[in-house]
């Protein structure tokens, strides 16, 4: 990774921590869908030290593989598109039909709980669920040696459960209950 994408990959973590956990770190003020003014994120962030501008801002969201952020279409506004945990932010996803089967990455030392709790969404208002297993295991990895879980998506719909599908293809729930958890696929 050359030195301006480690600049890239740092300010993205900055900006999913401020826009989806931390605003008042940066006394930032983000409304109910998660949006915060670009000119205000600028002066709170250079207020704790930190340099950002449009260019850079604009270049992060463009670049991010994961499509964490979006920036309004007036180009005057910026949130993060999911993964919220401040009580701030409500999205209002639009609710979807998902597939018959999503998968969840986790780590291993994870998974006696899961196995009896289910999934919870913990400080974040969703669980995140994606359509491919390369995708849940990236996300595992993150967390120590990855697991991935295959969730009966369709069949929790049917009995009532709501899914929700964020602009980044990232499906959301607010829970998943042990009995809609199939095969574990471990070890990646």
């Amino acid at each position: 990774m050359n030195t301006d994408d480690k600049r890239l990959d740092e300010i993205s973590k900055y900006l999913s921590y401020v826009l989806r956990h931390e605003p008042q770190a940066i006394d930032l003020c983000l409304d109910t869908e998660g949006w915060a003014s670009i000119d205000s994120l600028i002066a709170g962030a250079a207020k704790n030290g930190r340099h950002l501008d449009r260019t850079t801002i604009q270049a992060v969201v463009a670049n991010n593989d994961k499509k964490r952020f979006a920036i309004s279409d007036d180009g005057q506004r910026i949130r993060a598109v999911q993964g919220h945990s401040t009580t701030a932010v409500r999205r209002k996803h639009a609710e979807e039909e998902p597939p018959e089967v999503l998968y969840h990455g986790t780590a291993t030392r994870f998974l006696e709980s899961i196995r009896e709790q289910g999934l919870k969404a913990g400080s974040r208002h969703h669980v995140h669920l994606s359509q491919d297993i390369p995708t849940a295991i990236a996300v595992g990895q993150r967390y120590g040696k990855s697991a991935v879980l295959e969730i009966q998506a369709r069949r929790m719909h049917q009995q009532g459960f709501k899914f929700f599908l964020a602009e980044n293809g990232v499906w959301l729930t607010d829970a998943v209950p042990a009995e809609f958890l199939g095969t574990l696929k471990l070890s990646f």
